[in-house]
């Protein structure tokens, strides 16, 4: 099937599956506030993960660190299969079964395309699965915040975010220094750039910070200083090792600060 085809395909599963999805009731989830939290983060880490295997498709096309690439992009694969088999298994709203055939569909073909030797017509459909499986996982942590009753899960997502935009932002800063140079490219970078400084900005102020999430934003927020100017500047390109580390770091900080939220909302 051709790129148009599969293209095609998608848009109109996507419309069928949102037309028949679309009620969600707080009893379906059969889960307490806690456990809630709980599949929260874990529906937004498969955000994270689905920027994580393309910016390590990237990298390890682009035969930066490729040993440690390679293992990123297929542990992440792994980790993404399954945490999908979690939320299948364990929520049991319609709409969100919907939503996982959804993103089964396009996981399956990034995986198949992972295993196949580097280019840049199939670095191009690693994008496009990418930013299919980001959106469907949007759409289930989505669904779940609204069978929430206090909302106070929000600062789970907000936190859990951070993990998916510091991967996004690798993500897009690669293609570009793969040859990826399009209006959208930048775009899309700059866009997530100005997301996550302004998330930061608010997790900050939040009044569930304790004394160590006050301290691991803190770290946030000096990694970022080593890494932004590249990220702003990206038509510069240079040191993408450091990108690589440094975003990794920030990400991992983010999955300690979004585990500590959840914590905090169980308490």
């Amino acid at each position: 099937m051709n790129t148009l085809l599969k293209t095609v395909s998608a848009l109109l599963l996507a419309t069928a599956l949102l037309a028949f999805g679309n009620t969600v009731h707080a009893e379906e989830a059969n889960a307490s506030s806690n456990n809630l939290a709980q599949l929260i983060d874990i529906a937004g880490k498969q955000r994270m993960l689905s920027q994580k295997i393309a910016k390590a498709y990237f990298f390890y096309g682009q035969g930066i660190r490729p040993d440690k690439t390679r293992k990123q992009l297929f542990d992440s694969i792994k980790e993404f299969n399954a945490n999908f088999d979690l939320l299948k298994k364990k929520v049991k709203i319609q709409g969100v079964q919907d939503m996982l055939v959804y993103i089964d569909m396009a996981k399956t073909e990034l995986a198949q395309l992972a295993n196949a030797p580097y280019s840049k017509e199939n670095a191009a459909l690693v994008m496009d699965y990418s930013e299919t499986m980001l959106e469907g996982s949007q759409d289930i942590v989505v669904r779940l915040e609204d069978i929430s009753k206090h909302k106070k899960e929000l600062i789970v997502d907000l936190s859990g975010r951070q993990r998916m935009l510091a991967q996004r932002i690798a993500k897009y800063y690669i293609a570009y220094q793969a040859g990826f140079r399009d209006h959208n490219t930048i775009e899309q970078l700059k866009t997530a750039v100005a997301e996550f400084e302004k998330a930061h900005a608010t997790l900050r102020k939040a009044k569930h910070n304790t004394v160590r999430i006050k301290a691991d934003l803190a770290k946030v927020e000096k990694l970022w200083s080593v890494v932004a100017r590249f990220y702003k500047d990206v038509e510069r390109g240079g040191l993408p090792v450091i990108v690589l580390a440094t975003t990794d770091n920030i990400m991992e900080s983010m999955d300690q600060i979004t585990r500590q939220y959840v914590v905090v909302l169980g308490s």
